[in-house]
């Protein structure tokens, strides 16, 4: 069983930057793929961004590529997710998830995903 605990969110304005962190005990992280979801009031779950276990590759949804930043620290079981030139259209809850990877992984796909964490509010005035 794989817990994970988001920090990092907050209140920014736009154009400014937040980092988030998502620390995960309770499993072998380093073989785990890593995604970011975000949930906005009144909206379905999207994705956000994800890595692959070793941090080989990396995915990113259409509206935040070129603005935030996805990487991992094995060593310290940790992913983060760097959003510069935030948007007031960012404002939303951040989950990060984790799964076992695979050649067939669905890194877009929220129920792909077997782990969740609490979530961390993030929010972007305009």
């Amino acid at each position: 069983q794989v817990q994970l605990v988001e920090s990092g969110g907050g209140l920014v304005q736009a154009g400014g930057s937040l980092r988030l962190s998502c620390a995960a005990s309770g499993g072998t992280f380093s073989s785990y793929a890593m995604g970011w979801f975000r949930q906005a009031p009144g909206k379905e779950r999207e994705f956000v961004a994800a890595i692959k276990y070793n941090g080989g590759r990396t995915y990113y949804a259409d509206s935040v590529k070129g603005r935030f930043t996805v990487s991992r620290d094995n060593a310290k079981n940790t992913v983060y997710l760097q959003m510069n030139s935030l948007k007031p259209e960012d404002t939303a809850v951040y989950y990060c998830a984790a799964s076992p990877d695979s050649y067939s992984g669905s890194y877009y796909h929220g129920p792909w995903y077997n782990f969740w964490g609490q979530g961390t509010q993030v929010t972007v005035s305009s």
